[in-house]
């Protein structure tokens, strides 16, 4: 039978290592710590590689699988109760196996479906969506991931002057980590409902605002950059993109804004959340941000911001999460109800 309503059990997180500040990173990079404070506004990030070597001290997969294994226990379930297993990255270990799928196994799971999603930030939003309509089709639990690591795009080793300020900033913008939910088909004790869903793509005929590259064999040693992002379109269109998400999920809903009791806007860095936080038309709603101590984790971060409100969303709350992709421009978010 289809089911109207599904459910968030619990949430896990993995960061790795211990987290680099800005005077740490500063001094790695050759840079001043007041540029990435008034730049970034973000204060710390966890790399899963060693930033004085280049050592790669933990794969996506180990911190997704520890994600997933912090979810499940928190939710009172096990392997054998997961039913589908959804995983969404842009930075994959490998292009096969996937990420997904050396995840299921560490983790216990076998003969269930496994599903790789390739995207960035709104990943764990896309994660969602599927989620939903597989445990609505039927399914009675699933396990929902999302993470990203920086090794493959970023190297504190090279001379920051010999860097143009578009790529240098990516050094202080992101970081490493995984989150995870579990997707129920009952509510349980303390389960959050799942309330709607936006996932849409809306870049017709718009140029990228983000690019992430592949090396193969054939182009190992081209001079292009792997990581490249449009900062000013970005800075320009984010917010009101923003904004425009929360009026069409509360229009959706039929939910007021006064009705909002928790807002997880997104989370590009710590200056861009602040300038984003005062546009949005949630006064009264609480801010749940991450960003500022973990730095942008791409698909980790909308789960990591849901660890964070789970504990804190009374009965009878309410509570709107905003992503915007800007790779070509997707517009995403949720809404949760605590019944």
């Amino acid at each position: 039978m289809p089911r109207d309503t599904v459910y968030l059990a619990a949430a896990g997180t993995a960061l790795p290592g211990d987290p680099v500040d800005n005077a740490a990173l500063a001094k790695l990079l050759g840079v001043s710590e007041e540029w990435i404070d008034l730049f970034v506004g973000t204060r710390a990030r966890h790399f899963a590689w060693d930033p004085a070597t280049g050592e790669v001290l933990r794969t996506l997969a180990d911190l997704c699988a520890e994600a997933g294994a912090r979810a499940l226990e928190a939710a009172g379930l096990g392997p054998a109760d997961i039913e589908f297993l959804v995983l969404a990255t842009a930075t994959p270990d490998h292009l096969l196996p996937t990420t997904a799928t050396e995840v299921a196994d560490r983790l216990g799971m076998d003969h269930l479906p496994v599903y790789q999603l390739q995207a960035g930030c709104s990943g764990a939003v896309q994660a969602l969506d599927l989620g939903r309509r597989l445990v609505a089709g039927g399914h009675r639990a699933g396990l929902l991931i999302g993470g990203d690591v920086t090794h493959r795009f970023l190297a504190v080793r090279r001379s920051a002057a010999r860097m143009p300020t578009e790529e240098l900033v990516n050094h202080v913008l992101f970081g490493d980590g995984a989150g995870a939910v579990v997707l129920t088909a009952e509510p349980g004790e303390e389960a959050v409902a799942l309330r709607g869903v936006l996932n849409r793509c809306a870049g017709l005929r718009r140029p990228p605002g983000q690019f992430i590259d592949w090396s193969g064999l054939s182009d190992r040693d081209t001079e292009r950059r792997m990581l490249a992002e449009d900062y000013k379109a970005i800075e320009e269109h984010v917010p009101a993109i923003s904004v425009e998400i929360v009026w069409e999920l509360l229009g959706e809903l039929g939910w007021t804004v006064d009705e909002v009791d928790h807002i997880l806007p997104p989370q590009l860095s710590g200056r861009m959340t602040a300038r984003i936080m005062e546009r949005l038309p949630v006064p009264s709603a609480t801010e749940v941000s991450c960003v500022s101590e973990t730095g942008n984790t791409g698909n980790a971060l909308p789960f990591l911001q849901l660890d964070r409100l789970l504990p804190r969303l009374d009965r009878g709350q309410r509570a709107l999460a905003v992503t915007v992709e800007s790779s070509k421009w997707i517009r995403a978010g949720f809404a949760l109800e605590k019944a």
